[in-house]
């Protein structure tokens, strides 16, 4: 059969595409936009559940709430939604790097089914994930079905994210809009004084990786007259449009895709993703490549940008807990930490405020809380930036760590945490 035929073949109804997938089968669904909201809503509804798992990352659709005899839901990195139905009781969270989620879905001893959303096919019989590529499209390779959510306001990406018709077991059609990203919150004093220091450790031909929200806003503003950027990147940035309208982006030096951007997701406004349609600078790839220690290794001057919830006096990160309350995961905050200390010239970059809840919350803490995750180790921590300044912490000591981090900290709290390094005898 041509491709059209096998189209019109596998194109069925939402109720019947789900019956594809079988008891004790794991799910995997994509990242924020390519999440088949309409396919994971029917599967509340499929009888023929029993002991399946539904893997969802930072889930753009109200999370869905099945018997957990029929259908587990656990997430990989939590969005509002899913923090909510973690504290119920209703998700639960699996800890892992990005770049390791292929793997270790390929590790359950289970074939999986893929679902996710897809632009329309082209006259080749290909699919494209469009706004996304992560640890789906390393998947379906290994996937026992996949079931694709047609969507005609997908972006077509290129790349290492193309599916064909022949490795689909069944698809619907459904032409939403793609879910967009709120817009950033209006940058801050606070932001734009990080924003000018984080640009102040970039230079002309670095490797950017960086992502979404007010400080890094903050921060790509201030590299419009930089030139011979290359972004690689996990999720490709709003405003990363302006970037490339100032001329500051060739992605010259991009290890990966010399001349084109590279990342493995997208989220923001239908701007971005009309930007993104059909651009050939674009270049889709699998989280386990983009993320992937050992190749990041080889990018000369790679500086990743990602944030923190607060840092102790070791240098120790929590970037997923806020105030006792599980809030995200780590991502690739950890892959992007170690790769830029290990590249040549490399720089990682933390950026935090220096104080929560109207200045009366420290940032700048001397021990993390018993019970709190560490993000970025004390082993691979660089800089920390808060609006008070720089800490270069990679190559000093503990008692020097200390110092440099009191230095950045809030006024009003710099005495107490003075105190309490001396008590546990940082100073």
């Amino acid at each position: 059969m041509n491709p059209a035929q096998l189209y019109k073949q596998k194109l069925k109804t939402k109720e019947d595409a789900v019956t594809y997938i079988q008891p004790e089968t794991d799910i995997i669904t994509p990242i924020l936009a390519a999440e088949p909201g309409l396919l994971m809503k029917q599967l509340v509804l499929h009888d023929g559940l029993k002991g399946n798992r539904l893997f969802q990352m930072l889930s753009s659709h109200e999370v869905i709430n099945p018997d957990p005899e029929k259908l587990k839901v656990i997430s990989m990195f939590m969005g509002a939604t899913e923090r909510k139905a973690f504290k119920e009781g209703k998700i639960d969270l699996l800890p892992n790097n990005f770049s390791d989620v292929p793997k270790i879905l390929k590790q359950t001893g289970r074939k999986p089914v893929v679902m996710s959303v897809a632009s329309p096919m082209n006259e080749n019989g290909y699919f494209s994930l469009g706004t996304n590529a992560d640890h789906t499209i390393a998947l379906i390779p290994h996937a026992d079905k996949v079931l694709l959510q047609v969507n005609e306001n997908m972006p077509r990406t290129f790349g290492e994210n193309h599916v064909h018709i022949s490795e689909v077991t069944a698809l619907i059609e459904n032409h939403q809009p793609v879910p967009e990203a709120p817009q950033a919150p209006e940058q801050s004093e606070k932001d734009k004084l990080i924003g000018d220091e984080v640009a102040g450790l970039i230079g002309n031909g670095d490797t950017l990786q960086i992502g979404f929200g007010s400080i890094p806003n903050a921060i790509i503003d201030n590299l419009k007259h930089y030139r011979n950027l290359s972004i690689h990147t996990e999720m490709v940035p709003e405003k990363i449009i302006s970037l490339y309208e100032s001329g500051a982006v060739t992605n010259e030096n991009n290890p990966f895709q010399k001349g084109k951007m590279t990342a493995t997701f997208a989220f923001g406004s239908r701007d971005l993703y009309d930007f993104m349609h059909e651009n050939e600078t674009i270049y889709m790839m699998p989280v386990n490549k983009t993320n992937h220690v050992g190749l990041l290794q080889e990018a000369n001057n790679l500086v990743t940008v990602n944030a923190g919830v607060e840092v102790d006096f070791l240098g120790q990160v929590n970037a997923e807990m806020v105030g006792g309350t599980y809030w995200s995961s780590t991502g690739g905050q950890s892959d992007f930490q170690v790769a830029s200390r290990l590249s040549e010239g490399g720089r990682g970059v933390i950026c935090l405020h220096a104080t929560a809840k109207n200045d009366t919350i420290s940032k700048i803490v001397p021990s993390l809380s018993p019970g709190t995750p560490v993000t970025t180790s004390k082993n691979d921590v660089d800089y920390i930036i808060t609006e008070y300044g720089v800490a270069r912490l990679r190559g000093k000591t503990i008692r020097e760590r200390t110092k440099a981090l009191i230095a950045i900290a809030h006024p009003d709290f710099k005495d107490e945490l003075t105190f309490k390094a001396k008590e546990m005898g940082y100073l």
